[in-house]
């Protein structure tokens, strides 16, 4: 692949993103939240995980598929839910649900995505799932519910570790507001990046359009809490049972650090527990997801589904994470830094990234498949064994 040459990590994408959109989108989709500590601990917490690479271990033609909630995927990781995601660059929803349905791997749509399920449920095949911020009118919940599985979105993600709008500074400082306004400051920052006032203006400015339908255009409320927050509440346990009532497909819940959340959610008939920090940016006090994915794995024991998500930069990143309980990676940030970057080109090259560094480094690791990463793990300096106790489900 030919961006391979001068694009092969991520983080190359990162860097031509940067430069491509404006600083408020810039900063809106790269910042977290407080002194961004959290986003830092993500990082170094991941870079703490070390495998024991094996020799001798002949040609190597390794399986990367996965099995989750019952179905088949080809890939371990799929693409996390971005608010505004069509700010970061036009059209964004639709083009990673077709990248999802062409790669076979799921693309979770947001609540306050800029395009409804409507409109992008017959891009995504049968790859679709929804993240629900909640509603507090059930009539509104259910209306929801009802259009997302006519559009053919099959899996409910419902996130609960944002029961308020974090501040997020560094996004403030930078202008963005929800929907952006053209204000002077922001006018001249979209001069500077011909290549996406030119693209945004072939769809015009991104606009919760999904909540809007329920709500109206209002303005926004400020920098980080936009017009969804009119509608919204902070979920409890009895809203997570009426949901499981009234969703007839599978429910994940996300945003989950803690073992006894998890173990309390297993018994609710929760069908997968989504283990994140919603990348750090709603509480910058947050442990990093990878610290405590092995006590939740250990928590709700082998066989149950745990996704995996915050600080995820590469292929070995996500072995990491499956070597440390999770069954499934996701990944949001990554695939809108190549949508920054190159488009849907930039968006497909992120897949490429991730599916070339799974195989090399499961080569290195003398691994045909994922079984058997946790035995490669080296083990903390303390004495902690960081594996799992039975490993994934399936």
């Amino acid at each position: 692949m030919e961006l391979d040459q001068s694009y092969p990590a991520i983080s190359d994408l990162a860097a031509r993103a940067r430069r491509r959109v404006p600083r408020f989108v810039w900063d809106y989709l790269d910042s977290a939240t407080g002194a961004e500590a959290t986003k830092a601990r993500n990082r170094s917490a991941l870079d703490a995980i070390r495998f024991r690479p094996a020799i001798l271990s002949g040609e190597i033609d390794p399986d990367l598929s996965v099995t989750l909630m019952g179905r088949d995927y080809a890939l371990p990781f799929g693409i996390a839910p971005v608010g505004m995601s069509g700010l970061v660059w036009a059209e964004a929803e639709r083009t990673l649900a077709r990248l999802a349905r062409t790669e076979a791997i799921p693309y979770t749509l947001s609540t306050v995505a800029t395009r409804t399920p409507e409109h992008v449920g017959p891009h995504v095949g049968d790859q679709g799932w929804f993240q629900l911020y909640p509603p507090r009118d059930p009539e509104i919940r259910a209306d929801m519910l009802r259009r997302v599985r006519a559009a053919g979105f099959h899996t409910l993600v419902l996130t609960a570790d944002v029961p308020v709008a974090s501040r997020r500074e560094r996004q403030r400082r930078g202008g963005v507001t929800h929907p952006p306004r053209l204000s002077p400051r922001i006018l001249a920052q979209v001069a500077l990046r011909p290549a996406w006032a030119l693209a945004t203006a072939q769809t015009g400015m991104p606009r919760l359009r999904f909540v809007e339908s329920y709500t109206g255009k209002s303005g926004a409320l400020s920098s980080t809490a936009h017009v969804g927050y009119l509608i919204r509440t902070s979920p409890d346990w009895g809203y997570l049972r009426w949901l499981r009532d009234h969703w007839d497909g599978p429910l994940v819940v996300k945003g989950v650090l803690e073992p006894a959340d998890a173990v309390r959610l297993k018994a609710e008939g929760v069908d997968a527990v989504w283990v994140s920090n919603h990348a750090g940016r709603q509480f910058d006090a947050a442990p990093a997801p990878i610290e405590v994915l092995p006590a939740i794995r250990a928590a709700v024991g082998p066989g149950y589904p745990l996704i995996f998500d915050s600080g995820v930069a590469g292929g070995l990143d996500i072995l990491r994470a499956l070597a440390l309980g999770a069954d499934f990676v996701m990944l949001g940030r990554a695939f809108h830094y190549g949508l920054a970057a190159f488009g849907a080109r930039g968006a497909a090259h992120v897949v490429h990234i991730l599916r070339e560094d799974l195989k090399a480094n499961l080569g290195q690791l003398g691994l045909g498949s994922f079984d058997g990463l946790a035995d490669r793990l080296v083990h903390r300096a303390h004495g902690c064994d960081d594996r799992p106790p039975e490993g994934r489900s399936t």
